[in-house]
């Protein structure tokens, strides 16, 4: 999503809040790293994925590019980025997507290694087998047609069986409820739907080494930007087991919409952030990293 003109002046002055309702977090604040780049192109991403070990990123932006990267670390915390040369996404033959068409917002990688992405203007999601060709377009669906305009699939996920997961940033009809749409082998199915709590909204999702389903959601305040990550286990086809892993304050991070999840070396969790600058000179880029020493362990339920 966009943020519109008065939310960017107001995040222009005022930056931070005082911490408000912080739960008894499992997830600890590791690091955060600025990215930064003089590229035109450089900025807006909002999709992200991490190879198992940490050390190799995908990201794309909302202007329809996708760049892969390598992570330098030093004791598992990020001290620089080797990013290759942008790749635009394609329409067919050698055209790359423009306008609202290249406005890509989720990323995913699949079990098979093709790569997945859900598009916010043009309600999609299309899968690329190789990098710079067409994608395949999954079947429409009647409930998107009916999403937001600039509030539509952002959260994109794929399990280990390689169903695919997107959810909404603000459902059609607001009861409460966020949509979890899965395409499979028999099309696409609503298995089942999380609880909105507050003014938080879905805006990255994947699914952890250990099984569970993480949601990334934000808050958009005049004092900054909020961020909340809630998990769940799915056991034969519902989600069980709730728990909010993390929530921070007004002006903690910048605007966090990419999420990706994996195990480091020491056998922890951890839950690696980018951030979506829109473009802004008052914002960043930054990716943001937590680590959950103990994910088994219960925290209040998010139901």
């Amino acid at each position: 999503m966009h943020v519109g003109p008065a939310v960017a002046i107001a995040l222009s002055v005022l930056t931070l809040a005082p911490p408000a309702d912080l739960p008894d977090r499992q997830a600890t604040h590791l690091d955060s790293y600025r990215w930064q780049g003089d590229e035109d192109w450089f900025g807006g991403f909002s999709g992200l994925s991490l190879s198992a070990d940490g050390l190799e990123m995908t990201v794309i932006s909302d202007r329809g590019l996708l760049l892969t990267a390598r992570i330098e670390r030093q004791d598992g915390r990020i001290t620089g980025i080797d990013a290759d040369p942008p790749i635009s996404l394609r329409k067919g033959g050698n055209g790359a997507l423009v306008g609202e068409r290249a406005d890509a917002e989720g990323l995913a990688m699949a079990p098979d290694g093709s790569i997945c992405v859900s598009f916010e203007l043009s309600h999609r999601i299309g899968c690329y087998e190789t990098l710079g060709e067409k994608a395949t377009v999954l079947p429409d669906v009647r409930e998107f047609r009916q999403l937001h305009e600039n509030r539509s699939l952002e959260a994109l996920a794929i399990d280990a069986q390689g169903a695919i997961y997107t959810i909404p940033e603000r459902p059609a009809r607001d009861n409460g409820e966020l949509q979890v749409f899965r395409y499979d082998a028999t099309g696409w199915s609503v298995p089942f739907t999380i609880p909105r709590i507050g003014s938080f909204l879905p805006v990255g999702a994947d699914f952890g080494p250990d099984g569970r389903f993480y949601v990334l959601e934000r808050a958009i305040w005049v004092f900054g930007f909020r961020s909340r990550v809630r998990s769940w286990q799915i056991e034969h086809g519902r989600p069980t087991r709730a728990k909010t892993v993390l929530l921070t304050y007004s002006g903690k991070h910048d605007n966090l919409e990419g999420l990706s999840v994996w195990r480091d070396d020491q056998g922890d969790i951890r839950l690696t952030m980018i951030s979506d600058d829109n473009f802004k000179f008052f914002q960043r880029t930054e990716l943001v990293e937590y680590v959950l020493k103990d994910p088994l362990a219960s925290s209040p339920a998010s139901r």
